[in-house]
């Protein structure tokens, strides 16, 4: 019985002290992060946002909202697939 009590008192000994290493490690690795980012942030500054304007109450409907494509992105879309199709058809 006395040696199984040993054995128990070792085991949460053990157990603490990993307990407690893992704890300090974690806590050095914290702070080690915490240095090493202040000092690339203070190198690395956050780019400056440029807020966006209010569009034109006078424009036409949004098309995000209305689901429609305005015709001026179509005969973009279509002058470019004319372009591409007459460019490598040429390569064959």
């Amino acid at each position: 019985m006395d040696n199984m009590q040993q054995q128990f008192i070792e085991a949460g000994t053990l157990m603490l002290a990993g307990m407690v290493f893992v704890f300090a490690f974690l806590g050095v690795l914290i702070i080690f992060i915490n240095t090493v980012l202040a000092r690339l942030a203070v190198k690395f500054p956050d780019a400056i946002v440029v807020p966006h304007s209010r569009p034109n109450k006078k424009s036409k409907s949004n098309s995000k909202t209305t689901g429609e494509i305005s015709p001026a992105v179509v005969a973009a879309i279509s002058g470019a697939v004319q372009r591409y199709r007459a460019q490598h058809s040429q390569d064959k």
